[in-house]
């Protein structure tokens, strides 16, 4: 591919205008409104009307967005150059409604319907965990996914106060239950934490779900945490949902519901890193709290895990062409 291409749009560099400076976007790329000009949308949900607890996450896309001014433009292991690969830039935030949930839902999948029409790639920041259900209604629809799941919770409760079925809690078993996911091509990594009961996680592991817990992450390692991985999503389409709440909180505390005992950052990123090659759809970094972590650094960890995937992105669209 020639590396000189105009069409593919660039961050803006560093050496001409200062990263503090010029408009907060993500990467520093241009802001594009119509998805049938790009192969790989980035785009924020500033919404967290499923959190149960700590709210904060709806702050998340404004500050990754900021942080991801420290982003270049080559992953120094992978030496993958994103933008030399695919048409990439922000193309804003899904619209939401603050004060209703449900209304929420339908216009979240009303955005991401229109970037999937238009054969774009989703890359998001949100946002509480409850925003990849409506980005599953979009993008899922014609086959369910798989999905390397990185988080401290499985996220497959069923109620929450009473009859209420849509929390951070729930996507994935919403997500199984409509169709949307496939449990036996999903591999949950980082889960750990008190329950609420002895049978929390049944939903996951009944439905085939692969739950790797952190006491077995620690004994396998890095390495076969990721073949492992790789062996349940096999070569179908995989969607990449990584809850910073995975990392520990000693790394991310500006986050909903922290729990110790996590993912440190550099496992993080090799764990991503090893998924180099998948069939990958999509992806999105979650829960980030910036109010919760006033130094910036959750906000951090979440844009440097968005760039991680995002190369991950641009390289399988490239082999898809």
């Amino acid at each position: 591919m020639d590396r000189t291409t105009p069409n593919f749009p660039q961050p803006v560099d560093a050496a001409i205008v200062p990263r503090f400076g010029a408009i907060p976007t993500f990467m520093r790329l241009p802001y594009v409104t119509e998805p049938t000009e790009v192969d790989i949308a980035l785009i924020g949900v500033p919404w967290d009307g499923g959190t149960t607890n700590r709210a904060g996450a709806r702050h998340g896309p404004r500050e990754i967005r900021n942080m991801s001014s420290f982003m270049r433009k080559v992953h120094h292991v992978s030496r993958i150059a994103p933008y030399e690969l695919a048409r990439i830039a922000d193309c804003g935030d899904a619209p939401v409604n603050p004060i209703d949930l449900m209304d929420s839902l339908k216009r979240i999948e009303g955005f991401y319907a229109k970037i999937h029409a238009a054969g774009a790639i989703p890359l998001s920041a949100g946002g509480d965990h409850l925003i990849t259900l409506p980005i599953f209604r979009a993008i899922a629809k014609q086959r369910p996914v798989g999905m390397v799941h990185f988080d401290a919770h499985s996220d497959t409760n069923d109620r929450y106060f009473g009859d209420n079925m849509y929390t951070h809690g729930t996507p994935f078993r919403r997500a199984v239950e409509e169709g949307l996911l496939d449990p036996k091509r999903t591999v949950q990594i980082g889960i750990r934490g008190s329950i609420y009961s002895a049978d929390d996680i049944a939903f996951a592991l009944e439905n085939g779900m692969r739950v790797i817990y952190m006491e077995e992450f620690s004994k396998l390692g890095v390495e076969k945490t990721i073949a492992e991985a790789r062996r349940v999503v096999g070569d179908g389409p995989t969607y990449v949902s990584f809850d910073v709440d995975g990392i520990d909180p000693a790394f991310t505390p500006g986050t909903g519901t922290p729990e110790i005992g996590g993912l440190t950052t550099l496992e993080a990123q090799h764990l991503v890193r090893g998924l180099q090659g998948l069939n990958l759809i999509g992806g999105d970094v979650v829960e980030v709290a910036p109010p919760f972590d006033p130094s910036g650094n959750t906000a951090l960890v979440g844009a440097t895990l968005m760039f991680e995937i995002l190369c991950l992105l641009a390289d399988a669209r490239a082999k898809r062409r």
